[in-house]
């Protein structure tokens, strides 16, 4: 019963919440994101449709729709939407030849809240999403739930490990950053794939990387420095 109170609790302060589940509050961030350089149309439309103040918890729903970083409990953060914009762009560019066509199979390690893998959901064929700590992968799926997304499947795992039954990727995202990209990620990348994920550089700081899988080898290229949460092996 308590718990069931507490639900509908938070279902009353989402409902208060009304105005940010607007159409115009949406644009209104989509704008930001634009602004934030992210210039994809797809990810710009996909970004406008997901309502991302149920990603949040109802006390922080007036701030769901600024670009910021908010927090989801279990010392973890949703990322900013120009942020999660900016690695999904970087995902589609990396297909020549196959402009304008969505994204075929993609990993993504570290779900959170979920609102990443709703985005993606809307550019991708098929996404597995996998999520290490119980409490954020159940309330992922409760977020999830109502938006009726049947191309995105939640895992529970240690997503360092990957997901090599849904192997090859054409694409594979992180929400954490390691001292490396683990071998698996780029072991279960499809040839012609594109992974982007954040990472400990030589100068010592943590920068956004893109891994090219072509039939020549591995491309590395480091981007802009970035501040991800650390990404961690094991459940929890």
């Amino acid at each position: 019963v308590a718990a069931s109170a507490v639900q509908a609790r938070t279902a009353a302060a989402h409902a208060a919440a009304g105005g940010m589940a607007s159409d115009r509050a949406r644009q209104a961030l989509v704008g930001r994101v634009q602004a934030g350089g992210v210039s994809d149309k797809r990810v710009l439309a996909a970004i406008g449709t997901v309502p991302r103040h149920l990603f949040v918890d109802a006390g922080l729903a007036s701030q769901a729709y600024e670009d910021s970083a908010l927090p989801i409990g279990h010392q973890q953060t949703i990322s900013k939407p120009s942020v999660v914009g900016r690695m999904i762009e970087l995902l589609l560019s990396g297909r020549p030849g196959r402009t304008g066509m969505p994204l075929a199979r993609v990993l993504e390690i570290g779900t959170g809240c979920g609102y990443q893998a709703a985005v993606l959901g809307r550019l991708a064929s098929e996404v597995y999403s996998i999520e290490r700590l119980r409490g954020l992968h159940d309330r992922a799926r409760d977020n999830l739930r109502p938006l009726r997304i049947a191309n995105v499947h939640l895992l529970f795992g240690d997503g360092m490990l990957g997901y090599p039954k849904g192997a090859p990727y054409a694409a594979i995202i992180a929400a954490a950053g390691g001292n490396d990209i683990p071998q698996a990620w780029i072991d279960q990348l499809a040839v012609g794939g594109r992974l982007v994920a954040p990472a400990v550089t030589a100068g010592g700081r943590q920068n956004l990387v893109v891994v090219d899988k072509t039939a020549a080898g591995i491309v590395r290229t480091e981007l802009e420095a970035v501040l991800f949460v650390p990404l961690k092996s094991g459940v929890a």
